[in-house]
């Protein structure tokens, strides 16, 4: 089976919140016969630990048992992957980093952490500034994830003119000969909903475009919800959204819709992001 990302990157911690994560990642890449790279950061303090190195000693020997066993989990999953660890200060910025040096067109990643109050957000901090600065498209896992198998289903923003998350839902749709749902939530009015059915049939005929047709529906209501409810309803186990232009409208976006739809789904959820959108990350 061919797949629309070929050079996935998988972003761990070896934690338990991870395994969604790890098992959907293990999944693409046996399934589809692509690499598999993983970064698992670190977080590094110079300062402290040439006061500390007591406990830098202690942070390394962690983070050795945690790719130890990270491979010999890949390994028992039939996956060959290769492993890096990268230390600093924002595990984030090193998660970015790496993408970007390996050319990675996608990162898979957990939805959230354990790690004290953090942990009570609908998407972990780390993972929320790892979508809001990635430079490709991110696959964010709740704990258990397996691969889709049912449907897909993508939402459109009727305010966002970007069809990218549909041109990788139908893609997707396609190489994996599954059905696909198109979403468009509005307000009530009458110019609001005229504006999600225009949107509606541009992603529609995107969707064509891939030789996929497409279920589509205006729903009424708020966004998170409805999106949810749709998903919920046409039984798809893949949810696809997309990412708004520069970096604070990514942000602004990522601290509503987006991140609810990420931190409620109990499915995957693609945020799909253009190539050339990613550039303008860098």
């Amino acid at each position: 089976m061919a797949f629309i990302y070929r050079h996935p990157l998988l972003a761990t911690e070896h934690t338990a919140q991870d395994s969604g994560a790890e098992a959907l990642a293990f999944a693409l890449a046996r399934r589809c016969g692509i690499p598999l790279a993983a970064v698992l950061p670190i977080v590094s303090n110079p300062e402290y630990e040439a006061v500390a190195p007591q406990i830098a000693a202690r942070a390394e020997a962690q983070a050795a048992a945690r790719l130890q066993g990270l491979a010999a989990d890949a390994a028992a999953a039939g996956v060959i992957v290769e492993l890096r660890a990268r230390r600093g200060p924002e595990p984030y910025a090193e998660i970015v980093a790496e993408a970007r040096e390996r050319g990675a067109d996608l990162i898979v990643i957990r939805r959230r952490g354990q790690r004290g109050l953090l942990a009570n957000l609908l998407v972990g901090e780390m993972v929320r500034n790892v979508v809001a600065h990635a430079p490709c498209s991110v696959l964010v896992a709740p704990r258990v994830a397996t691969m889709w198998s049912r449907r897909v289903l993508v939402a459109v923003d009727p305010l966002a003119g970007d069809l990218s998350p549909v041109a990788a839902a139908a893609a997707i749709a396609a190489e994996c000969a599954l059905p696909l749902s198109i979403v468009c939530v509005s307000d009530p009015g009458a110019d609001a909903i005229q504006r999600a059915e225009a949107a509606l049939q541009r992603a529609g005929s995107a969707a064509l475009a891939h030789a996929v047709p497409a279920d589509t529906a205006v729903r009424i209501g708020r966004p998170h919800e409805q999106i949810l409810a749709a998903a919920q309803q046409a039984g798809a186990d893949l949810v696809v959204i997309g990412r708004r232009g520069d970096e604070k409208l990514a942000r602004a976006w990522l601290g509503g819709v987006a991140q609810k739809v990420i931190g409620m789904a109990d499915r995957p959820v693609l945020v799909a992001v253009h190539a050339a959108e990613g550039a303008r990350h860098e």
